[in-house]
């Protein structure tokens, strides 16, 4: 009897022992893969809205993309060279180009996204003809913005540049002024509030989509979509071939994202591939 109780004992044991070990080769049924964290700088409009239309892509990638939404042009490029952030997207090549001269900063343009073509507003005129003499005029403070601000107000034939000086304009370079504007200079994204206050003023599309302006409506006269200024993703050098940073330029540069601009912007912001 005693030689039986010890062998069901002995059977119990190893039926317990084979049981754990085998649950131990199964996955738990609720354990999901570590994703990589991809953090992204953006504008809220309509960068930020457009990184939203990825970050489900990025996903069935294993990225999970984590969009920090920064409302200036300074931060973005000063988180990203001190990788507090992997990358931006906010800007155009000439203000990358111009910021990262100034500040040392060593960084890559790996996407072109879309143009945001620049407007001239009011809410005081409804047309360009009906700004008196002496008008206050607002425009951007960064300067390669404000110098394409300046190209938009001689090509609207409010004033003349000195020939040659281009993006790189400034207000000292205009030589006609028939009817003697006032440039203001401001932040950018002060402009659309400046309509209290000014005659006109040359806002970014990302700004007056934010104000609820529609460029295609709204603007008094506009850039064409032909602008050199499209739109970048923006990463440290050296991290141009990390593959989450591929998948995320792929994904930005996808059908599904074209079809968005088109449907969500309708001409105020114009995909660029």
């Amino acid at each position: 009897m005693k030689k039986l109780v010890l062998l069901m004992v002995s059977l119990l044991a190893l039926t317990v022992l084979f049981a754990g070990c085998g649950s131990n080769d199964k996955k738990e049924p609720n354990a999901t893969a570590a994703k990589t964290v991809l953090k992204v700088a953006a504008t809220p409009v309509p960068h930020a809205e457009i990184l939203q239309v990825v970050k489900p892509i990025l996903a069935k990638e294993g990225i999970d993309l984590q969009i920090v939404e920064m409302n200036d042009y300074v931060r973005p490029n000063i988180a990203v060279a001190e990788k507090e952030l992997d990358a931006n997207f906010f800007q155009h090549t000439p203000y990358l180009n111009k910021f990262a001269a100034e500040h040392n900063l060593q960084l890559s343009n790996i996407a072109g996204v879309h143009i945001e073509p620049m407007g001239i507003y009011s809410k005081k005129v409804k047309a360009l003809t009906e700004v008196a003499a002496g008008s206050q005029v607002a425009i951007p403070n960064d300067p390669t913005n404000g110098g394409r601000a300046l190209v938009l107000l001689e090509k609207a034939g409010l004033l003349k540049l000195k020939q040659g000086v281009g993006i790189n304009a400034t207000v000292g370079d205009i030589v006609e002024n028939p009817k003697n504007l006032k440039v203001t200079e401001l932040e950018a994204p002060q402009l659309p509030r400046a309509l209290d206050d000014v005659a006109i003023a040359v806002i970014n599309t990302n700004y007056a989509l934010e104000a609820k302006l529609v460029p295609t409506k709204d603007a008094l006269f506009i850039e064409q979509n032909d602008s050199p200024f499209v739109n970048i993703l923006v990463v440290r050098k050296g991290d141009e071939n990390r593959p989450e940073i591929q998948k995320l330029a792929k994904a930005l540069t996808s059908d599904e994202v074209k079809k968005f601009i088109n449907d969500k912007y309708q001409g105020a912001v114009v995909p660029a591939f």
